[in-house]
């Protein structure tokens, strides 16, 4: 039902429908021919995702959606979303990205939040889309209903929820866990299953971590991939995920503020 497409720092999913695919979140811009082989080497073609439906539209989920919906696929926003659709074209405009290419609103299709299922269900899906600010408020995530799956994007982790409380995170997640989900899959980390109560380990063996994590959020601004990444930097891959959501999930972080909060993931 969910195929993982890996191809940037952004976890991006293909959910297969009986009548079409939805394609959930994409990469930076400048990743589309990578974005293109991805889906080759997973034997799905462009031409088969119907709908693109974004998280929200923080550059990194939604930098190539405009490359995307040139080649025929329309974007679908909840209503709660509209707003927010242009909020990162500033963002790459202001580094003067040339691989970037705007959404075009004529190419974008709204739905009220409340009526998801019947959008889903013209893809022959059953499932709901949820509104989940806190992470940022236009932040949805969906639900599939016979997996038992959830795909939130950038909410905060499950396990650093004792560190939101009293937040909208919390409440988003309040929300989501009453679903009783099977499985969780990320916008950067790897996918989680709540029964099993296990969650990835993080192993920080480095001696100057430090250095490491800023030479990786440099990285990661700059656009470079994962295995650009672990090739510049001798990373391990699992340290090098974890380094990147904290990066890109907590506004104006600091690198002590990343190694902090790995550790609480490792307790």
């Amino acid at each position: 039902m969910v195929t993982e497409i890996k191809y940037s720092a952004t976890n991006t999913y293909v959910i297969h429908g009986k009548k079409g695919n939805l394609l959930f979140d994409t990469g930076w811009a400048g990743t589309f021919p990578a974005f293109c082989k991805a889906l080759g080497e997973n034997n799905i073609s462009l031409q088969s995702i119907k709908y693109l439906l974004i998280s929200h539209f923080h550059p990194d989920h939604m930098g190539i959606a405009g490359e995307i919906a040139a080649k025929g696929c329309m974007i679908a926003a909840a209503d709660v979303q509209s707003g927010y659709i242009h909020s990162s074209d500033h963002i790459f405009e202001k580094e003067n990205n040339k691989d970037f290419i705007p959404v075009v609103d004529a190419g974008i299709r709204t739905f009220p939040i409340g009526k998801s299922r019947g959008f889903l269900k013209e893809l022959g899906i059953s499932g709901e889309i949820f509104h989940t600010p806190g992470h940022s408020d236009d932040s949805i995530s969906l639900w599939l209903d016979k997996e038992k799956i959830l795909l939130v994007g950038d909410l905060p982790p499950l396990y650093e929820l004792e560190m939101h409380q009293g937040t909208q995170i919390a409440e988003s997640w309040e929300k989501l866990l009453k679903l009783k989900p099977k499985k969780i899959y990320y916008g950067h980390a790897r996918p989680y299953e709540p029964q099993k109560g296990v969650s990835p380990d993080t192993k920080i063996s480095e001696s100057d971590t430090y250095s490491l994590v800023k030479k990786i959020t440099k990285l990661i601004d700059k656009g470079r991939s994962e295995d650009e990444i672990c090739q510049k930097t001798g990373a391990d891959k699992i340290f090098i995920r974890d380094v990147t959501r904290m990066y890109l999930t907590h506004q104006n972080i600091s690198v002590q503020g990343i190694l902090d909060r790995i550790e609480i993931k490792g307790k």
